[in-house]
């Protein structure tokens, strides 16, 4: 299109999926498809221009305000995920397109490829502002990789995601692709998974304990099978963990009889994580086994940590309705409450 002429002026999803099919269920698919709007670039005697040549530092300059002003106001009305992601390359493309060609200060000519990888970027720094409320800095590269994966997996203003957070005994069967693999987890093609990535600097296989690698699906790891990476323990497998009634406190200070999962773990000292994202881990894990006092130690080590506070603030919003991660977050927000940290 930017070959016969066209300026990309705007992208707009419009509803044309059905949420329902089984392409979306487990997946990170798109809810709508997107229409590009074009013009063509061309004189007042309708021949095409072919001799304005873009500055390349121009058109990255321009970026970032057009990405800041197009991305809010596609969350306004309603549009997340991969849907903003992808309807970000319009208003994008129209920085690049409006020339017949983009050159460095050398004379090289910029490829549409290395300016959609700025775009990318773009999109995924604008996105973590929106996440974090401005503050991002203070966050390593598991962190910022994990809230833009699930805010990706986000469903239009339900708050759920499409890739549910499903558990190994609990598992849809498709009857019409018997062939495809079972993957519990929150999921994503491979493609979006890495653009995401390299949107922020980050390489997926470079954290293994984080993400797996499986054909064209990318997982990102449930808590739980984070616990012997971050609690220094040896979890069995889940479908043979047995639940047991256990008598504990409740923040209150009364008696509950609640179900918690009987880990046959093997215990072994640890340590707070290196990275904040691991640390809230840490925290949520010691909630969901009902270790009460091993929790309250914790985030009195945690203390006024406000990195650690946000990001769990911001988990909490992304983690999907019922999931036993937004159970998990929530129960340490209410902690931190309880004990007037």
């Amino acid at each position: 299109m930017l070959d016969a002429g066209w300026i990309i002026t705007a992208s707009w999803p419009i509803d044309t999926e059905m949420k329902n099919r089984m392409n979306a269920i487990g997946t990170a698919s798109l809810n709508s498809s997107i229409h590009l709007v074009c013009r063509p670039r061309e004189h007042p005697s309708g021949e095409v221009r072919e001799d304005d040549v873009g500055d390349w530092r121009e058109v990255l300059s321009e970026l970032p305000q057009r990405i800041h002003a197009w991305l809010p106001r596609l969350a306004q009305e309603g549009v997340v995920g991969a849907d903003a992601i992808f309807s970000c390359l319009g208003p994008a493309l129209e920085i690049y397109s409006r020339y017949s060609r983009v050159e460095k200060a050398s004379g090289e000519q910029v490829a549409l490829s290395e300016y959609l990888q700025e775009v990318w970027a773009a999109v995924s720094r604008e996105a973590l502002g929106t996440i974090f409320s401005g503050d991002t800095g203070s966050f390593e590269e598991d962190a910022r990789l994990t809230a833009m994966w699930l805010w990706t997996l986000t469903a239009g203003d339900n708050g759920n995601v499409n890739g549910k957070n499903k558990k190994d005994e609990v598992e849809e069967e498709d009857e019409e692709a018997p062939s495809r693999s079972k993957l519990s987890g929150f999921i994503l093609e491979f493609d979006a998974a890495r653009k995401i990535a390299q949107g922020l600097g980050v390489s997926l296989e470079n954290l293994p304990g984080l993400v797996e690698i499986k054909g064209d699906k990318v997982r990102l790891l449930l808590v739980s099978e984070r616990a012997s990476y971050l609690l220094g323990q040896e979890v069995m497998p889940a479908k043979k963990r047995k639940k047991d009634k256990t008598t504990q406190m409740t923040f209150a200070g009364d008696e509950a009889t609640a179900e918690i999962i009987g880990s046959p773990a093997v215990e072994k000292s640890f340590s707070p994580g290196p990275t904040t994202l691991d640390r809230v881990h840490q925290a949520m894990l010691l909630f969901g086994q009902g270790r009460g006092e091993g929790l309250k130690s914790f985030l009195q080590e945690i203390g006024q940590d406000q990195g650690f506070w946000s990001l769990a603030q911001a988990l909490n919003s992304l983690y999907p309705v019922g999931s036993e991660e937004r159970r998990w977050v929530e129960g340490v927000l209410a902690r931190k409450k309880s004990m007037g940290i």
